[in-house]
């Protein structure tokens, strides 16, 4: 239970007080109201006595009495209805709120911290009121009045005349049986006479010895004379007397149904509200009888008969306040009470209270006492006192009690008022009014059993509740507080007696009692037992305080009483009182929130939210609301429709009430605001026929790191190039798209007149669905002039024509049940500024008719559109966004701070050029090699006229725009024969395999020394594209060699002619995906050719192996394949002929077939190499058609340029990784070997597609760089290594210089033999036969070489010598010669044969080694083919 003012010490004698009668006379009543005040409220302040009390018990003991309260009423002769009582229960429990400004103890349990209320002053006047309104009953005696004051005025004609009228009508309304109520505690009572004296008006003398007078009759001990009215009420407001009646009498009349349910309410009740029951007094009835007032006709909470029946009052669920709880109470408000009183009035008030108890009431009391004491002593013939009987009876054996099951309900028995047993109780209870404990509790035990013997239940169940009590009061604790005595006493009055009100009277006591002896676990139990559906408002409050008794005990019980506050709260709603059932609710949600108990949580929001909506409290209602909102709602689909629309209803009302106030933030859809996205620029078209715009950038693609990567190093090369090789410092790539994986620390740039697009993501957590409408971006916009002025504009809601920013509205946007999605709201700057998006704007609601629950239709409000709205709420949601988190210096590593996110805070710049690139019969499929020709078209979509067009790729092979003169570049593909992408030259049958030579620069194909190859310049007309102007420019497209599918990525550069300082450069994006499918696979050789058919006699000739296989699977419907054409380009070599096909000119491959042709190549002519030795390439055409594509010119010469370039590059990285220091000798060895011829092989497929034949084309490339080493067209696969065991050794430091490979230093010397195929000789003449044969011997490297020439046979065993078939070279067996660089050296050699036959020649062993080296490089040159000559006889 809380804390209450009193303690259960201060509380239980305060509430059973000795209850004293008034009778006035209507003179006297007139003296009092004076002071608007009736007699009994007039001594209510000063009932309490001031100094402690004696009386003698029945054994002469003194008795002390400490603070003893009397109470004073009118009599009145009708009970009280308890329809009446519960109404004011209700109003005093209404009237009695927290203050406003009260600190909440903060109780700590587990990980709990609540806030919660200590006292509970409602609960404190409610068990007040109840106690002192409870009616007298036939079975206790405690409220029965012992005494009655007669009073009458000193002003009276004839007082004394006047006390005896008043006494007789005492003694007619005890004794006369018409008059059952009030109650009298016996037969005898005491009467006490008072005379009131008005001391302003009225004759003091007079007044004196009438006092005189009546003390002669009544004698001392039994009248007073009272004193009162010591000033005049006109001077009344002179000096301020303190007002000690207002604490007592309620302040206000009762509000009305309205202000009561509204408005705060305005009753207040203080601790010692007894008063409002029994300071009521029916004085608006005054009728006169006989001479006397009939004013105690009907009991104060007697109903208005007048009043409206369907209040039903007496039905507790809804108690009404609905008429006033007295007429009197209405004119109060405002009132100053005793206003004729002074100081010295209130001090004759205290001493008349003493002197009537300490001379009339306690002596009546105390015989009254003796009286009964005796009585019952000679009754029963026992000795003379009871207090030594109580010994007797209660040391020997105890009689063992029924239990309360066994007994018959005969709660109806009734004692008549002489019953010896109600004597015991009448005794008992005159003791427990005097703080007699020990006595009463004699007695109650003794009664107790007389009842219990006798089956009456009712007695017995008083008579255990006061023995338990008297028990608990007694001095010194003899005995421990039988707490079951009260079990019994209250499941009697309830389940026996059907008495809930004294049943409840009964909990209170127990309740508090076990409070105070810090037993709250049975306080709860016991108070909670008492919980039933026949009064709302009890039950409420007894929940609260067992909740309160779980939250105080040893270890708080944070959930029970959590639990206990909702049932608290759901009864206070039940009985009407809304302020109460939502503090409940609130204390409660401080338990369940935020631990997961989502659907608790809900209901107690739910709850809150209506009860402050009842109260008007809208911003609570509101914020309730929104809680059940925003929390992942585990409900129903139904149950949150109904959330949602009691929301929004609540919403509205709020909204009205302040419709010109900033919008309200809306916590419905979530929004995701680090997922928003903002997009600068125009939304790409689509595409139209075969133009296909291109791709660039949209909010429709996914976020790739590694593709933003790559675009980004695209544009820093492009950037490197513009700016001669360095990127600026304050270069920062473009960002069209800002996400929350972009950069966002700086503010991006937007330019004028080009939208900007964000893209919010919306996410709806409830699922029924969410219909938001007229759905905007919200911003702020400074616009920065040219004078440099800023004119701050801020719009929420744009309304017609804006001038500086255009905003588009979302008419209607649909978020169905838990589905998250996605808005893309655009404006349209037409100002340069500073623009700020601050969130977004938008009506929510829900569709009309989704759902109804709870019998809740859907609310007022209506909307009309593609989907019917059932109400709608006008407000705003921010877009924050956090920035990333720092982590780069110490301090940023150790605190958390966050970076700046500045993606919706654009700076909009001036116009820039707006370039749009269309791709027109760009393919989707291409064979490996293939060469297709499409067209690009740029356009210039904007007012400005843009330059410096240039386009950059990673694959710069795979496209060209041809040539930079116009003769390399054809015109279109229909100047050729089935509209060859290629130049070609018709040519006649006759110069068949012979070559065609023409030459080219790569310079001309933009490939030149130190260029980056990637960054292509568009070739533009004027290299200007004005505003609204378009261009379209062939583009060749070559398959790349590997199959499969390839995306490439275009890069588009360009600037604006005039510079601006913000933006220098714009970009356009465009990725193009081919997928490649195989074609043909070449692969060739080459090796140095033994012939010396050199005109010249110089520089030795080379054979090429090409082969050439079909590899397509004809996927692609192709049927076969043509060699047009093999073109060398080197700027040493070139092709000279065909060797092997000389009468099929026609070259056909059919699926999976081979190809094998062998060329001839020579070196080119010196004035050929001369011009630019560097740049220039000798291109030769071997044709094998009726047709000369002209491989020097676009596009072959192109794609040739590009692949070569590319291979070189990666060339580069692979040398970059070897040791730079290779030795010169090393290097000259190396080039001996190498050659640098490349082979272009020119082809035709026959397509059947769709019934039509299609003729593709394409070329191969081969790059020779070695002698004897095969190269490929295409890249080979790369075997994966087999695993190998790991070896752990240690590396030696060693390093090993690089030397040449054998098959390198084997290729210093060509070596070739000269001699007659056949050679006849007549052995039978002569029987030697010498033939001379020439040695020819060429350096092929550019240093000096020694060369030993060893003509002495290898002989591996003497037997060899005798094989048949030996030879013998004649003359020197040795030779030593040096050659000079690329010298050709011939030796005249002589062979003898003694035997016709077939003889292989070649057996001379060549040694070579530089001239300046050591001879570790000497090795055997390379032997050449089979010399066999044919010996014949003749």
């Amino acid at each position: 239970m809380a804390q209450c003012v009193q303690s259960v010490q201060e509380l239980i004698p305060d509430s059973f007080v000795p209850c004293v009668a008034a009778l006035c006379s209507d003179e006297a009543e007139r003296l009092t109201r004076l002071n608007h005040l009736s007699f009994a409220e007039l001594l209510k302040p000063f009932s309490r006595l001031t100094s402690e009390v004696h009386m003698r018990d029945p054994n002469n003991q003194l008795h002390v009495i400490k603070n003893l309260k009397i109470a004073v009423s009118n009599i009145i002769t009708q009970p009280p209805q308890p329809g009446a009582i519960r109404k004011l229960l209700n109003d005093v429990v209404s009237g009695s709120q927290p203050a406003e400004g009260l600190v909440a103890n903060v109780i700590t349990a587990g990980d709990y911290d609540l806030n919660i209320s200590a006292t509970t002053p409602w609960f404190e006047s409610y068990r007040e009121t109840f106690l002192q309104s409870m009616p007298a009953s036939d079975h206790e005696f405690l409220n029965h009045y012992l005494a009655c004051m007669l009073v009458a005025s000193s002003s009276e004609a004839e007082p004394v005349e006047q006390f005896s009228k008043l006494s007789q009508e005492q003694h007619r309304i005890q004794h006369n049986s018409d008059y059952s109520y009030p109650k009298w505690f016996i037969p005898n009572t005491l009467k006490y006479y008072v005379l009131l004296h008005d001391v302003s008006a009225g004759d003091e003398q007079r007044a004196e010895s009438i006092y005189e007078e009546m003390k002669q009759k009544y004698g001392t001990q039994g009248c007073y004379l009272l004193k009162i009215n010591s000033r005049t009420s006109n001077r009344a407001s002179d000096e301020q007397i303190p007002d000690p009646w207002s604490q007592y009498l309620q302040k206000n009349s009762i509000q009305n149904q309205e202000s009561y349910e509204d408005g705060p309410c305005t009753i207040t009740s203080n601790k010692n509200s007894d008063s409002n029951l029994l300071s009521l007094d029916g004085l608006d009835n005054e009728v006169k009888v006989d001479g006397l007032p009939n004013n105690f006709r009907a009991h104060p909470l007697q109903l208005d008969s007048s009043s409206d029946p369907s209040n039903s009052i007496d039905d507790p669920d809804h108690v009404k306040s609905a008429s006033s709880l007295h007429e009197t109470k209405k004119a109060n408000t405002g009132i100053i009470h005793g206003a004729c009183l002074t100081l010295t009035d209130h001090d004759r008030i205290r001493q008349f209270i003493q002197e009537f108890t300490f001379r009339g009431l306690l002596p009546h009391i105390e015989k009254t006492i003796r009286q009964l004491n005796d009585q019952l002593i000679s009754r029963k013939g026992l000795s003379r006192s009871l207090f030594s009987a109580t010994k007797k009876w209660f040391s020997g054996s105890k009689v063992p009690e029924k239990s309360i099951n066994e007994l018959k309900n005969t709660s109806g028995l009734l004692y008549p008022p002489e019953a010896p047993e109600l004597q015991i109780r009448k005794m008992a209870d005159l003791c427990f009014l005097v703080q007699h404990y020990d006595l009463a509790y004699s007695c109650y035990h003794t009664a107790k059993k007389d009842f219990l013997n006798d089956q009456a239940m009712l007695y017995a169940a008083g008579a255990l509740e006061m023995a338990a009590v008297s028990a608990f009061l007694q001095p010194g604790a003899p005995r421990p507080y039988p707490a079951h005595y009260m079990d019994t006493a209250i499941q009697t009055y309830r389940d026996i007696c059907k008495n809930m009100v004294l049943a409840e009277r009964c909990v209170l006591l127990s309740a508090e009692i076990l409070k105070s002896q810090s037993k709250y676990s049975e306080a709860a139990a016991l108070l909670i037992r008492l919980t039933s559906e026949d009064s709302d408002l009890r039950s409420a409050l007894l929940l609260e305080q067992a909740a309160h008794c779980f939250i105080n005990m040893k270890s708080p019980m944070v959930r029970k009483y959590a639990f206990h506050m909702i049932l608290a709260g759901h009864r206070f709603s039940k009985a009407g009182q809304k302020k109460h059932a939502l503090r409940c609710y609130c204390q409660a949600m401080q338990v369940y929130k935020g631990k997961g108990w989502s659907l608790a949580e809900d209901h107690i929001n739910f709850t809150i939210g209506r009860q402050s909506y009842t109260l008007r409290q809208l911003d609570n209602a509101v914020s309730a609301f929104r809680h059940i909102l925003i929390n992942e709602s585990k409900q129903s689909a139904a149950q949150q429709g109904a959330f949602l629309r009691e929301y929004l209803y609540v919403y509205k009302n709020v909204s009205q009430l302040s419709p010109d106030g900033p919008l309200p933030q809306l916590p419905l859809p979530y929004i995701n605001s680090s997922a928003t996205r903002v997009f600068f620029g125009h939304d790409r078209r689509p595409a139209d026929g075969e133009k296909q715009a291109a791709t660039h950038v949209s909010l429709d693609q996914e976020y790739d790191s590694e593709s933003s990567q790559q675009w980004r190093e695209l544009e820093e090369q492009v950037v490197a190039v513009v700016n001669r090789g360095v990127i600026p410092s304050n270069f920062y790539p473009t960002q069209y798209c800002l996400n929350s994986y972009s950069d966002n620390s700086r503010f991006p740039l937007a330019v004028v007149e080009e939208p900007i697009t964000v893209e919010v993501a919306f996410r709806n957590p409830l699922k029924v669905p969410l219909l938001l409408t007229d759905l905007s971006l919200l911003w702020k916009f400074q616009s920065k002039d040219s004078s440099g002025k800023d004119n701050e504009e801020v719009k929420e809601l744009v309304t017609g024509e804006p001038e500086m920013i255009g905003t588009e509205v979302i008419s209607e946007f649909l978020i169905n049940g838990e589905e998250s999605k996605v808005a893309r709201l655009k404006l349209f700057p037409h100002h340069m500024g500073e623009l700020h998006i601050l969130g977004v704007v938008y009506n929510l609601g829900t569709i009309q008719g989704y759902m109804t629950v709870d019998g809740i239709g859907a609310l007022p409000g209506c909307h009309t559109g593609k989907h019917s709205l059932s109400m709608s709420v006008r407000g705003r949601q921010d877009l924050e966004i956090q920035g990333p988190r720092l982590n780069n210096t110490k301090e940023e590593k150790t605190s958390i701070k966050y970076g700046p996110d500045r993606r919706l805070d654009p700076i909009i710049t001036a116009e820039m050029p707006l370039l749009e690139v269309f791709f027109i019969h760009f393919p989707t499929g291409l064979l490996c090699g293939e060469i297709r020709k499409a067209y690009v078209e740029f356009v210039n979509v904007s007012k400005c006229p843009l330059t410096g067009l240039k386009v950059v790729s990673k694959r710069p092979e795979f496209f060209t725009f041809g040539g930079n003169t116009a003769v390399l570049t054809p015109l279109s593909p229909s100047a050729s024969e089935n509209c060859s992408a290629y130049k070609t030259v018709v040519t006649d049958s006759t110069s068949v395999c012979t070559a065609l030579i023409s030459s080219a620069s790569s310079v001309d194909f933009g490939t030149g020394i130190g260029s980056q190859p990637e960054v292509i310049p568009v070739p533009l007309p004027d290299t200007v594209l004005l505003p609204g102007a378009s261009v379209q420019l062939p583009m060749w497209l070559r398959g790349p060699d590997e199959e499969g599918v390839h995306e490439i990525n275009f890069l588009f550069y360009y600037e604006s002619v005039k510079k601006q300082p913000k933006i220098r450069h714009r970009i356009l994006r465009h990725t193009a995906v081919i997928c490649t499918s195989r074609s043909l696979n070449v692969r060739a050789t080459v090796c140095r050719s033994n012939s010396l058919e050199d005109e010249e006699g110089r520089g030795g000739n080379m054979l090429v192996f090409v082969d050439v296989e079909n590899t397509n699977t004809s996927e692609a419907g192709v049927k076969e394949f043509h060699i047009v054409q093999v073109s060398s380009s080197s700027k040493h070599w070139r092709l000279q002929k065909s060797v092997n096909l000389s009468e099929n000119k026609d070259a056909k491959l059919a699926s999976r077939e081979k190809g094998k042709f062998c060329f001839k190549a020579i070196r080119c002519k010196e004035k050929e190499v001369a011009t630019q030795p560097s740049e220039k390439y000798t291109f030769a055409d071997i044709i094998f058609g009726n047709e000369q594509i002209i491989s020097s010119a676009s596009p072959c010469a192109d794609f040739f340029y590009r692949s070569l370039s590319s291979e070189l590059k990666k060339a580069q990285l692979s040398v970059h990784a070897e040791k730079q220091s290779i030795e010169d000798a090393v290097r000259l060895i190396q080039k001996c070997s190498e050659v640098d011829l490349n082979i272009v092989v020119l082809w035709k497929a026959y397509v059947v597609e769709d019934s039509k034949q299609l003729i593709l084309e394409g070329q191969h490339h081969v790059l020779l760089r070695t002698i004897g080493k095969e190269a490929f067209s295409c890249p080979q696969k790369q075997e994966p290594p087999e695993m190998e065991l790991l070896k752990f050794f240690r590396p030696e430091n060693t390093t090993v210089p690089l030397r040449p490979s054998v098959e390198q230093l084997s290729n210093l010397i060509k070596t070739s033999l000269h001699y007659p195929e056949s050679f006849n000789h007549p052995f039978h003449q002569k029987s030697l036969c010498l033939v001379p044969v020439t040695l020819l011997l060429s350096n092929c490297s550019k240093a000096d070489v020694d060369v030993i020439v060893d003509l002495r046979h290898k002989t591996t065993s003497p037997e060899a010598l005798e094989i048949h078939g030996s030879f013998t070279w004649l003359g020197q067996t040795q030779y030593k010669l040096q050659l000079k660089s690329q010298e050709i050296h011939s030796l005249q050699l002589k062979a003898c044969f003694v035997h016709t036959g077939v003889y292989n020649l070649g057996t001379p062993r060549v040694f070579a080694k530089l001239s300046d080296q050591v001879t570790v490089f000497e090795t055997s040159q390379q032997n050449s083919m089979p010399a066999l000559i044919i010996i014949n006889n003749v």
